[in-house]
């Protein structure tokens, strides 16, 4: 039996004993966490091992599991088992924010809670971080971009104009832009700031990696009452967007599985069809991004419509052609 699943069962079997105020039979924990009562035993006896104040008593000639109240309340700051738990899993997860304050302020939470819990805790969410791995990739550097991000915060926050120098992929050259920062926006390890672009006059995206200079004005700025980022982003298949396109694709039954699985744009809509295939539907801002997702599933994926759509992948694969002859 894998160590992660007998570590997660016995963190349910204590949430429950936590949680309960009269305690639980082993019954009522086995059908919680799907196991034989033999097993519920055996993981109650490793918690009183472990340190736990766990005891039984007798109600009406059955037995129930109790944690003692003093135990309930040992931890001085309001925070359960799980919810500890779940702070463990969302540190991994912000890994690819080192160097940056969020990370490193997230870190110095945790060492103060770390302080405050008891031996067995500690012990605890310490293996359950060995057990529980969070892997991202690619992921960005963010050393160099602290002073950045204080920056646009403060822009955000005091609603002021920054003036910043921001190179451009498709052009190849940098350009002086003066931007209303409406929102700081992470999205797939990278940060970006939404604002009100003056040179374009419309909001634009912009990745803090390709600022190489940035200063707040005294100039003060309006941010639009209605204005959500959120909404603004949900049209985009990505970050960036273009004139609305809706797109039709068709999976191969061997990608059907990996396909639904998951929600790739909030408008998608996936219809079965006959010889096991699928066609995937979606209304997006913009195709450069949908036209990558698509080439990455190689032949299990062609696009129905649009028409513009197809032709720019035939020509990016006639290109493909000509570079492996």
């Amino acid at each position: 039996m894998a160590r992660g699943e007998q570590l997660g069962r016995q963190w349910v079997i204590l949430q429950m004993l936590i949680t309960s105020t009269d305690g639980k039979s082993v019954s009522d924990l086995s059908k919680k966490v799907n196991c034989h009562s033999r097993t519920v035993y055996r993981d109650l006896e490793a918690l009183q091992i472990a340190g736990f104040p766990i005891y039984t008593e007798k109600k009406e000639g059955k037995t129930f599991w109790c944690i003692l109240e003093t135990a309930k309340k040992k931890a001085p700051i309001p925070l359960s088992l799980s919810e500890l738990m779940a702070l463990y899993f969302g540190r991994d997860m912000l890994n690819v924010l080192k160097n940056t304050i969020f990370h490193d302020s997230l870190k110095s939470l945790f060492n103060k809670i770390k302080k405050t819990l008891p031996v067995e805790y500690i012990s605890f969410l310490e293996q359950f971080e060995k057990n529980i791995k969070v892997g991202q990739h690619p992921y960005k550097l963010y050393t160099g971009f602290k002073d950045t991000l204080n920056k646009v915060n403060l822009a955000v926050e005091a609603r002021k104009y920054v003036d910043i120098s921001y190179f451009t992929m498709s052009r190849n050259k940098n350009t002086r832009r003066k931007v209303a920062p409406y929102n700081i926006w992470f999205f797939d390890g990278t940060f970006y700031l939404v604002g009100l672009c003056m040179k374009r006059e419309e909001i634009r995206t912009f990745a803090f990696d390709r600022i190489s200079t940035l200063e707040i004005t005294g100039e003060i700025f309006k941010r639009p009452d209605d204005f959500s980022v959120e909404e603004y982003m949900r049209p985009s298949f990505g970050v960036f967007h273009g004139e609305t396109a809706r797109v039709k694709i068709r999976f191969a039954s061997e990608a059907v599985g990996y396909v639904k699985e998951k929600i790739w744009h909030e408008s998608q809509i996936i219809s079965d069809q006959k010889d096991g295939s699928i066609i995937f539907e979606a209304e997006v801002a913009g195709t450069d991004e949908i036209k990558i997702w698509v080439m990455g599933w190689g032949a299990k994926a062609k696009v129905v419509e649009p028409e513009s759509l197809k032709i720019e992948i035939k020509s990016e694969i006639d290109s493909l052609v000509l570079l492996y002859d």
